[in-house]
Formats: structure tokens, sequence, C-alpha cells
């Protein structure tokens, strides 16, 4: 299946890129795409992912064992600062 992973602020600094569509095997996991997502980028990405929010769908993910399904989008944000 293929996910739509959509990086902000400083994720989509660490990834290089905006978005990239990852192929993932059938039933897996938000928990699977964000260890690909580690493989994919291992500089600065796997840190701000150990803090970053995911929204999958446009949902904010509580369980990063969620299953995906294909076509899904999964939105990395990492911690905003703000006041």
């Amino acid at each position: 299946m293929t996910v739509l992973v959509r990086y902000f602020a400083s994720a989509r600094a660490a990834a290089g890129v905006e978005e990239e569509k990852l192929k993932l095997p059938e039933g897996s996991t938000v928990a699977d795409a964000a260890r690909l997502v580690r493989e994919l980028h291992p500089g600065q990405l796997p840190r701000i992912l150990d803090a970053a929010s995911f929204l999958l769908n446009e949902v904010a993910v509580r369980d990063q064992n969620r299953a995906l399904s294909d076509g899904a989008q999964l939105d990395v944000l990492p911690p905003f600062a703000g006041g």
C-alpha cells in the first residue's frame, strides 16, 4: 500500500522534502511508517520524530499501533514553540 507522509516545520527541514510517498506492506501501522521514515532520513529526523505528533487523515493519532490504509495521509508535526 502507499501512504503519503507530509512533514511540517523542523521535520520538513530535517527530511529535506515537504512530502513523500511510502510503500508499506498491508497491515502496517503508524509505528511502521515512522520506523521507515527513520531509516530513510537517519540524520536529524529521528530525534524530531521522538517528540512529534502525528495526524492520520487529519485526525490526531494517540496510538501508534493504529493501522494504516492504502492512500492514507500521515502528517508529522514537530513540537511548536509559542506563547
